[in-house]
């Protein structure tokens, strides 16, 4: 508390780039109620909603360079929502499709992001948090690694065109958990190169 008796701490901005993030992880639960309702084509509209999310996540990073309303807080908040629509999305795919093809790469995907995440809020704790940062190669995994999961989650077997669309949202998975591997071990050894050159 400070003298006036109001609780200090970090403030949540309220701009348009935090609304959007909020957005983003108040769509996670309506996209799980989506997919699983009982009738025809949910999961397609639960993709689209996925899609929705994913269309957020870079608006509110090009807005909030846009509009100059960064904050540290919604830098943490902003990956934190990625993570969480990502590895919902993720979790619905691996619940209804009972494949090891499926599961495998997605235990990879989910498996990395706790990793990186757990390695930038090492770094940030020790003030290193710029040899973390984002990379191209990473960008371009998330794109492919989300026009995959979308893929999947509209994947209905029984349809026509079901099987294409299956292999298709298959086969992009698989280079997108190949690519989060090998971006990974980019990560993992800047940080440690960023180690070795400060001491």
């Amino acid at each position: 508390m400070n003298a006036n008796g109001v609780a200090s701490g970090i403030e949540m901005p309220m701009n348009i780039p935090m609304f959007f993030t909020l957005f983003r992880i108040a769509l996670i639960p309506v996209i799980v109620v989506t997919f699983y309702i009982p009738i025809g084509g949910s999961n397609v509209l639960a993709a689209i909603l996925f899609m929705i999310g994913a269309i957020t996540d870079w608006l509110d990073g090009f807005l909030a360079r846009k509009l100059q309303q960064t904050s540290e807080f919604g830098a943490f908040l902003d990956p934190v929502a990625d993570k969480l629509l990502v590895a919902t999305a993720l979790l619905l795919i691996v619940s209804k499709h009972h494949f090891p093809f499926i599961a495998i790469p997605s235990a990879i995907i989910i498996g990395r992001e706790i990793t990186i995440s757990a390695l930038r809020e090492w770094m940030a704790e020790i003030g290193k948090r710029t040899h973390v940062a984002v990379s191209k190669l990473a960008k371009f995994k998330t794109a492919l690694q989300l026009i995959a999961i979308a893929t999947l989650l509209a994947y209905e077997p029984h349809r026509s065109h079901g099987l294409l669309i299956g292999i298709t949202g298959y086969m992009l998975l698989i280079v997108a958990a190949g690519l989060t591997c090998w971006s990974m071990i980019l990560y993992l050894k800047a940080a440690w190169e960023g180690i070795n050159n400060d001491c």
